[in-house]
Order: C-alpha cells, then sequence, then structure tokens
C-alpha cells in the first residue's frame, strides 16, 4: 500500500528572494559549466546545496556536504528558507513550449513513504551508478533533508486526483507564480484541506508509484534508512526518514513527455571505432549520410529525420569523430530473440536502450561491466544536435543516438520488475529543485 502524507515544506522567502535566479535543474544534468553558472548567478542559487564545489583543502569534517548543510541552517536562520507552519500538499503546474506550442504539465509534491523495490509499491525503471548513490548518501547525512523531489508517476485513467486536486484551488491565486530563465511559468498552490490531504492518499493508496527521474536519489533515501537504523538508537517507524519528497504526476498527463536520452562516449580506442560500423551488419542494416553528396547540414536533417520514421524499430544512429558521415544501425529481425531470448525477459528485450547496450556496447565495443558502470566515461544528452555537435568538435569519441522510449515500455518494464539500462529515459521538462524542501528534522 503506498503511503501518501502532507508536510511542513521549506519554501524560498519571495519577499527578499527572486525565484529565477535560485531554482535549478535536479544535480545529474547539471554540467561543470552549468554549475559555475548557478553559483554566479545568485549565493543562494540550490545547486551550493545539491551540487557543492570540492577544493583541494576538503576534509571528513569540511567538503561539499557539510557546507550545504551549512548553508541550509543558515539560509533558514536568515528567512531566506521559511518553513510552512502547516503540512501541506504543493499542486504545480508547469507550462513550456514543445514542438511550437505551450504545454502544462501537472505535479504534486507530498512524502511518499520508502518502501524497497521487491514490494511491488514503488518501482524503478532504469539502473544507478554506485559512485553517485555514495555521493548522494553522503550529502543526506550532513543535510537531513530532501533537497528535490523525485518525479514519479502513477496511473489515474479517469483523472479524479489531479480533478480533485484542482478544484481544492480553483478559488485560490498560486502561492508562487514565476517565470523561470528558460521562460517557463512556473505555479504553485498549498493544499492545507485535511479533507482533501485524506481523499489523495486514499485514492492513491491502492496505486503503483512508477520512478520516472530521482532513482539515485531514492535508492539514496532507502540507504539512509538503513544507515539509521543501523546508527540512531531513537530510530523508529514514525521518523521523517520514512518518507521521502515526492512529485507525482499522472501518466495519462498530455504534459508528459519522454525524450530520447542520447549517449556521447570517451575513450573508445580507434580500433573499436574503426570495427564498429563494419562488424555491424552482422546485426543491423547499415544506412550511410556522407557529408559530401548534401553537404553537413543537410545530411544531420536527413539522417534525423530517417531515424525518427523509424521508431518503430530499433534503429540507433552513429556519430563519430574524424568521420565525414553519419550512420543508422536498424536492428536486422528476430536477433534479439536469437542471441538473448534465453537471457532478458520479453519486455526488455527489444527496447533500444537494450539493444545497444547489449548489441552495441557489449558485443561491437567489448565493454565490460565495470566500463558501463564508470559515469566519467558517458555523458548525456537530450538534444540530437548538440550531441552530433559535441562529437564533432572533439569533445566526445562517439555519440549514439536515439529515439524515445514509450512511457507504456516504462510501464511494462517497471511492472514486470525489471529494470532498463541507465538513462534509458529523459522526462522533459525536469522537476525543478527549489520549489519545496523538506527537512527530517527542522
Amino acid at each position: 500500500m503506498a503511503r501518501i502524507a502532507p508536510f511542513k515544506g521549506i519554501l524560498y522567502n519571495t519577499n527578499t528572494i527572486k525565484l529565477a535566479d535560485v531554482v535549478a535543474p535536479p544535480f545529474d544534468v547539471i554540467s561543470k559549466e552549468e554549475q559555475e553558472n548557478f553559483h554566479r548567478c545568485h549565493p543562494n542559487n540550490m545547486t551550493w546545496l545539491t551540487l557543492g564545489k570540492t577544493t583541494e583543502n576538503d576534509t571528513n569534517t569540511n567538503n561539499p556536504y557539510t557546507r550545504a548543510a551549512d548553508y541550509l541552517d543558515t539560509w533558514l536562520s536568515k528567512n531566506i528558507l521559511i518553513k510552512d507552519v502547516a503540512p501541506s500538499y504543493y499542486l504545480t503546474s508547469h507550462t513550456f513550449p514543445f514542438e511550437e506550442k505551450p504545454i502544462t504539465r501537472y505535479g504534486l509534491i507530498c512524502l511518499v513513504g520508502l518502501e524497497p523495490f521487491e514490494k511491488g509499491i514503488v518501482l524503478p525503471h532504469e539502473k544507478t551508478f554506485s559512485k553517485i548513490k555514495l555521493q548522494r548518501l553522503e550529502l543526506m547525512k550532513a543535510c537531513r533533508a530532501n533537497l528535490s523531489a523525485i518525479f514519479s508517476l502513477y496511473s489515474d485513467r479517469e483523472n479524479k486526483i489531479l480533478n480533485k486536486l484542482k478544484q481544492a484551488v480553483l478559488e485560490k491565486p498560486a502561492d508562487i507564480d514565476f517565470i523561470d530563465n528558460n521562460n517557463h511559468k512556473h505555479r504553485l498552490w498549498r493544499i492545507t484541506d485535511n479533507h482533501v490531504h485524506r481523499y489523495v492518499a486514499e485514492a492513491l493508496e491502492d496505486k503503483t508509484i512508477f520512478i520516472a527521474d530521482g532513482h539515485h536519489r531514492y535508492e539514496t533515501a532507502l540507504k539512509y534508512q538503513e544507515w539509521l537504523t543501523e546508527n540512531n538508537p531513537g530510530f523508529n517507524i514514525d521518523h521523517p526518514a520514512n518518507y521521502v519528497m515526492m512529485y507525482l504526476c499522472s501518466m495519462e498527463d498530455p504534459g508528459l513527455i519522454i525524450l530520447p536520452a542520447h549517449r556521447m562516449l570517451n575513450e573508445v580506442p580507434e580500433r573499436l571505432r574503426t570495427s564498429l560500423i563494419s562488424n555491424a551488419p552482422q546485426y543491423f542494416d547499415v544506412t550511410t549520410f556522407p557529408f559530401e553528396k548534401t553537404g553537413k547540414d543537410q545530411a544531420k536533417n536527413n539522417f534525423t529525420s530517417a531515424l525518427k520514421s523509424k521508431s518503430s524499430l530499433n534503429c540507433i544512429g552513429v556519430v563519430m569523430k574524424d568521420r565525414s558521415e553519419l550512420y543508422l544501425l536498424t536492428l536486422k529481425p528476430k536477433v534479439m530473440e536469437r542471441k538473448f531470448g534465453e537471457e532478458l525477459p520479453a519486455p526488455l528485450i527489444n527496447v533500444d536502450v537494450t539493444v545497444l547496450a547489449h548489441i552495441i556496447f557489449m558485443e561491437l565495443l567489448e565493454f565490460d561491466q565495470a566500463r558501463l558502470d564508470n559515469e566519467r566515461l558517458i555523458a548525456y544528452s537530450s538534444i540530437a544536435e548538440d550531441a552530433i555537435e559535441a562529437v564533432a568538435a572533439g569533445k566526445h569519441d562517439i555519440a549514439f543516438i536515439l529515439n524515445p522510449t514509450r512511457i507504456e515500455q516504462v510501464r511494462n518494464i517497471a511492472e514486470n520488475g525489471l529494470i532498463m539500462p541507465r538513462k534509458a529515459t529523459y522526462f522533459y521538462p525536469k522537476v525543478i529543485t527549489g520549489q519545496v524542501l523538506n527537512s527530517f528534522d527542522r
């Protein structure tokens, strides 16, 4: 049974803080350059908490995690952040442009009871990096708080839950209303009505919660709960760390957009880059888009259009540095079934990221598990043009351009207790960090 609860959130003081200057994306989609820009933008930007700088003088008692805890306490003491006095649900709307039209997505920020995945109440759909979870655990130990909400999904075909929440705020102006630096519009309403709290909690208790974005943070919350159990004699079932802050969105929300997560790889030897295309016909039909015939820009347009047109097939684009051509690899029929039919479950076998991991990474590029688990050697982008240009500029050795994973694939894989390779999805836009925080003991 899913446990849903209101909480006394911590919010920026909008009387003194311009929210556009302090909110940020989740930590794991922020580049080094963007981190610097966010830090320069405002001394109270959320990245000072979620993605602090390391120094050569860091120690066990003075490091990015302890400094984040100090910032959090200082901002609270100076009323830069203020804790609400009443337990609330926080209904949010996020309006953004997509394919040249405005789209709005709604989300409910609340607490959800922590459950191990094997219970089937909260389900993941992709793998995580071990090193990142260790870093996030140190941050949680220091701050004793959820600094950003985990983006999660539930199914509600009749839209009863969102309709109830909207009805509760129908006559109220938004408590927070601002435009961020990407020109996206955000609104937030506090809902303190106990009747609404009970209705939503009861409506969600029989639902399965699917993690869309924030697997590292959820698994870290489980590890923190385990650490408290072992190290805090006063820890019991009533401790606030038995819950985690989530942003819950309906799978049927028209604003729920999934973009592809294109891969950009480093340290791929020339030998393997050269052999990739020559060995690919064992498994794929290969289409080449040379720059000479149509020009680079037209070749890129033809390449991305052809990839999109094959979204119902397993088709993967390849871009390599120092090459004046692009490639589309279209999987031949029944390859995955013949090669991995006894190893991989049916819901996973023909998902593009599974094909990429098993055929391209492990077979053709000879990656082992240690290579796949090294987050330093791989970067991601949701924009094909950016990934292509990054390789052309020599920033990466090779990029793989993908079609987006479909929401029904995510649901089917999670419901069957399975997980995809890392970064199988890119839910767009990300849930911003900084609208609401949840402290365990402040």
